[in-house]
């Protein structure tokens, strides 16, 4: 039951609903990219993940990582496949071509992630980070920099990591300690531990090369004066360096992704950027990081969604209630994928899975147009709905990823407990996106706080708009689906007045507010789908048991933001009584 990539299903989302190709040839440098050659790179994408990829997903889980003399061992067969994926060119997709990149659309390398963290996450781990250090180092290394490491890393010769965290410090990245000591020469010299370093070492590839967020002699207090340093495994003259593993975690679930502590012995470095401009040039990177964390959750609920669904098409247990289904026969009517509670589970997860897909490939094709776009207004545009966007996304995929790949094992009864058919390994290894690359409430508390607050809802309220203007106003569903957006955008405009009088509630209700969101937008996909696909009969049941089984939330969300703006804005009869 190892995970098989769909690429007509992506193909649909992406030609059908989104119409990518065109939006994509107005680009310049896609200028000659067609729906042929989407379908040839997508078709060939999902050959090597389903072939080469998914078949190691299981060992990579039972025999995971092997750590020993400072040095890690992968699992069996993980060198190989990832030698294949370099080689293949898979991993420099949308790089620049001056850097050897194929510089295909950014759509392209997310579809492609998607399906590699669906077939084995432990294994896409090691390559996962390579997008976003090549956009930090592309935007902020020095030329000597990208002489030396650009090309590399946007091949996947040397692999990366994201050195933030401390085992004192968590998310607080203020209270990081790591320093950085310049030398004459224009290297500093880096001292210092770092916790939850993935692939922060390997056998994967001969060098490593560590982006570590560290601090300067006299470089002020908290984020502010943090500085950001390329720390290669091995120096230019092939000499190692003093970075060295000290162990790796045991852990729930991604066991075949070597989770290092991290430290760091007066090792060579160079800065990336300016100094104490290092969260700057790091956030490039955990931008990056953060859309891929949303496709890791979408991958991961489709592969669970897959084994429940087989599972349910096979299993015979007690007969369905109601009349046996007319298209399979009266010998289906004991299959458990025929009982509704379980029909309910697997349409439920299947709306959620091209619900969310769809907006995370809207959201790459953004991309796209922020870096490419000749329009200053449409690139701004794009920015602002990738700043938005992204929080909405990691946190809403996330948290469905584990719920929904739960609920896909229940379908399993206590078959599901065990490991033999390996949804069990799916919840596990989902558990972690809610947490790295900044917890699901460190999202929220973004998205209220840095982007929705601050410019009084002006920027949400135009994505919002954007996304109205894309519907269809004399249909029932885009309607309900408009009359959704304006109830969103009248509750950023409370929110805001509310905070105004208790500056913490934000923090309190930040939350449900980003989940209130994502319904609305999900709402969205599913109205596009509907608009752009009326008659595809593979999205009748999601469609329809998202109307049913996941939309009605939204009101609920919505009514515990008011409530809690209201008891704020609005004093209890009481209080009033006494005040007068």
């Amino acid at each position: 039951m190892n995970y098989q990539p769909r690429p007509d299903d992506v193909r649909l989302l992406l030609d059908t609903v989104l119409g990518a190709a065109p939006r994509l040839r107005a680009l310049a440098p896609f200028a000659e990219f067609d729906e042929t050659l989407q379908a040839q790179v997508l078709d060939e994408a999902g050959r090597f993940v389903a072939e080469v990829v998914a078949p190691l997903n299981r060992a990579g889980d039972e025999i995971g990582c092997r750590f020993e003399g400072g040095a890690v061992t992968t699992p069996p067969g993980f060198r190989e496949a990832y030698r294949g994926l370099a080689d293949g060119g898979w991993l420099a997709l949308s790089a620049a071509s001056e850097h050897g990149g194929q510089a295909l659309p950014a759509v392209l390398e997310a579809v492609l992630f998607e399906w590699l963290n669906a077939a084995n996450h432990g294994f896409t781990m090691a390559p996962a980070l390579l997008h976003g250090a090549y956009e930090c180092l592309r935007h902020h290394g020095s030329p000597d920099l990208h002489e030396r490491y650009l090309s590399k890393i946007a091949s996947g010769e040397s692999l990366a990591t994201m050195c933030l965290t401390e085992a004192h410090a968590g998310s607080d990245l203020g209270q990081v300690r790591t320093r950085a000591v310049p030398h004459p020469d224009g290297s500093v010299r880096v001292s210092g531990g770092k916790i939850f370093i993935s692939g922060g070492e390997h056998d994967l590839t001969p060098n490593i090369v560590h982006l570590v967020l560290c601090r300067l002699p006299e470089a002020p207090p908290g984020p502010k004066g943090l500085s950001l340093a390329l720390v290669p495994k091995l120096l230019p003259d092939g000499a190692r360096n003093a970075a060295h593993c000290e162990r790796i975690e045991e852990k729930m679930g991604l066991h075949g992704s070597p989770t290092c502590v991290m430290r760091f012995d007066e090792a060579t470095g160079w800065l990336v950027g300016e100094p104490h401009r290092g969260l700057a040039a790091m956030f490039v990177m955990m931008n990056a990081a953060r859309l891929h964390v949303a496709l890791q959750a979408i991958g991961l609920l489709d592969a669970a969604w897959q084994k429940a669904d087989a599972y349910a098409a096979e299993r015979r247990q007690m007969r369905a209630p109601g009349p046996a289904p007319a298209s399979r026969g009266a010998e289906a009517a004991d299959l458990i994928g025929e009982h509704p509670a379980i029909r309910r589970i697997l349409q439920t997860q299947r709306a959620w899975i091209d619900g969310m897909r769809l907006l995370a490939y809207r959201s790459a094709l953004q991309l796209d147009v922020a870096r490419h776009d000749a329009d200053p207004a449409r690139r701004q545009r794009a920015e602002r709905w990738c700043a938005l966007v992204t929080p909405v996304l990691k946190a809403a995929c996330t948290q469905q990823a584990f719920d929904g790949a739960s609920a896909c094992l229940q379908v399993f009864g206590g078959h599901g407990y065990v490991r033999e058919w390996g949804i069990e390994q799916v919840v596990r290894d989902a558990r972690i996106t809610m947490i790295y690359e900044g917890t699901n409430e460190i999202q929220a508390i973004d998205l209220v706080q840095r982007k929705l607050l601050p410019d009084g809802g002006a920027g949400m309220a135009a994505v919002l708009i954007e996304l109205r203007d894309e519907l269809d106003a004399s249909r029932e569903q885009d309607a309900d689906v408009q009359r959704r957006f304006a109830q969103l955008r009248y509750l950023g405009t409370t929110l805001l007045q509310a905070a105004q009088r208790d500056p913490s509630l934000p923090f309190e209700v930040a939350d449900d507010y980003l989940r209130t969101v994502a319904l609305a937008m999900l709402a969205w996909s599913w109205a596009r789908i509907a608009q752009t696909a009326p008659d595809d009969a593979r999205w009748r049941a999601p469609a329809a048991a998202f109307q049913r089984f996941v939309l009605p939330e939204f009101e609920m969300r919505l009514g515990m933001v008011k409530r809690a703006c209201d008891a704020v804005l609005v004093p209890p009869p009481a209080a009033s009584a006494e005040a007068n």
